[in-house]
């Protein structure tokens, strides 16, 4: 019987950690996502956490505020879950290459590292996440797609041993007026470009 039992767990291992979707993958989807430019300044987000069994396990919204000193991405969280827990994590991002980052936050164990390319970013780290009165180390494999309309999806594996053990999922959404100056400074940067090349 515990010979049977752990095959099964053997398995199950290799199973929930294969994977074989890299970044690189969605070269050419667009828009281009550039995490630094997306999370500037105030953004909301909608999430929720699903158990392996497909049972929604917790509701909640978040409160972004980002700032980029031309170096780091500070992005101040605040968490408001539907039966009144708060909560707030503050992440530090690096950015260490064109399409590369390095992250931390208190409840994260080491660095994050993140890889952009095209419209999605993939963020993979580990964390030591609240059950209850306890916490439980797992590791998120996170990846991020930004859409047309500016909503940016997310949806990140939560595994404990190898063994997947919930998903979360989040949307994204801009402050309306952060996003009427983002695009104002995008367009402002494409119509000045033509002029700027033929002043070269």
């Amino acid at each position: 019987m515990w010979s049977r039992l752990g095959l099964v767990l053997l398995s199950l291992v290799t199973l929930s950690g294969c994977t074989t979707m890299k970044p690189t993958d969605f070269k050419n989807a667009t828009p281009q996502l550039v995490i630094e430019e997306y999370f500037a300044g105030e953004t909301q987000a909608w999430g929720l956490f699903e158990d392996r069994f497909g049972t929604i396990r917790r509701q909640f919204s978040v409160d972004i505020v980002g700032t980029w000193d031309g170096e780091f991405l500070t992005l101040d969280e605040k968490f408001v879950f539907e039966d009144g827990e708060r909560d707030r994590r503050i992440w530090k991002i690096r950015k260490t290459g064109d399409k590369t980052y390095t992250g931390t936050a208190d409840d994260v164990i080491g660095e994050a590292t993140g890889r952009a390319s095209g419209n999605a970013l993939n963020w993979r780290y580990q964390m030591d996440l609240k059950v209850g009165t306890s916490t439980l180390r797992v590791r998120f494999d996170d990846w991020m797609f930004l859409q047309p309309s500016g909503v940016l999806l997310n949806r990140a594996r939560v595994t404990k041993f190898g063994i997947e053990i919930g998903t979360v999922t989040l949307a994204f959404m801009k402050n309306a007026a952060t996003a009427a100056d983002q695009a104002h400074s995008n367009d402002w940067q494409s119509a000045a470009a033509p002029k700027q090349a033929a002043n070269q």
